[in-house]
């Protein structure tokens, strides 16, 4: 509850406050006018934010430093020299959106937890909270699951089919040496390699220009991200991050 001074003044702690949440909700409404930004837009300073857990008292949406309104998460911008297209998350489930909740994996901080039953992805944070994303997975009889780490990650990167999979899909051999990426490309804007005890598993934590697949299992195996969310994803994880996938 906001303090009082004498005679009623408020204090000018609390209106300073109130000032920057107002400055913050203003800066989401012009940017769901424009719906695109350039990324030093998403630069949002701290401001003497209490970015403190509240224990019982969660944000149902995101709440950090550089995301404040699901028009800002899903906004279109240019990233590596492409055009992100703006996700109309209207049309995605709240649910799989991305937003901070209480950690329920009981994992170390840094470590990300496919849970498959659910559709989420946890990247598990130090004072009891996880970033929680929706992914896609893979559908019947093409599922990982286990304990392995993220080797490391690339930017658009190329995709390879695997030989079995243009068996398949015969109209996949023209990518059997690899098709370049893009907006087009099925790994989308990012890519995290998951290895087990020192091999390539062959599975994927990627991006996916098909934003309307994320909460299904559509996949050849692999979890698929909406782009916004692994570019997210992959600028919070650093070098051989766990990963727990079940």
């Amino acid at each position: 509850m906001p303090r009082s001074g004498p005679a009623g003044h408020r204090d000018p702690k609390s209106a300073s406050r109130r000032s920057v949440l107002f400055g913050i909700g203003a800066a989401g409404l012009l940017a769901g006018c424009s719906r695109t930004l350039d990324m030093e837009m998403l630069q949002v300073p701290e401001m003497g934010l209490d970015t403190t857990p509240t224990g019982s008292i969660r944000p149902s949406i995101s709440v950090d430093k550089q995301v404040t309104s699901p028009e800002l998460m899903y906004a279109s911008f240019t990233d590596e020299g492409y055009q992100l297209p703006e996700i109309p998350f209207a049309k995605v489930d709240p649910k799989l959106r991305r937003q901070i909740v209480v950690d329920p994996t009981g994992e170390a901080p840094g470590t990300i937890v496919v849970r498959l039953q659910e559709r989420y992805l946890y990247l598990v944070q130090t004072g009891g909270d996880a970033i929680r994303y929706g992914v896609g997975i893979g559908r019947d009889g093409f599922r990982w699951s286990g304990r392995a780490n993220i080797q490391y990650g690339k930017k658009w990167p190329t995709w390879t089919p695997p030989p079995e999979m243009i068996a398949r899909k015969p109209e996949l051999e023209k990518w059997r040496g690899g098709q370049p990426g893009g907006l087009d490309n099925p790994l989308g804007a990012r890519a995290l390699y998951i290895f087990q005890d020192g091999r390539d598993t062959g599975y994927r934590v990627h991006g996916s220009p098909e934003w309307w697949t994320i909460g299904q299992a559509m996949s050849s195996g692999c979890v698929r991200m909406i782009n916004q969310d692994v570019i997210d994803l992959f600028s919070r994880v650093h070098g051989k991050s766990p990963i727990v996938v079940g």
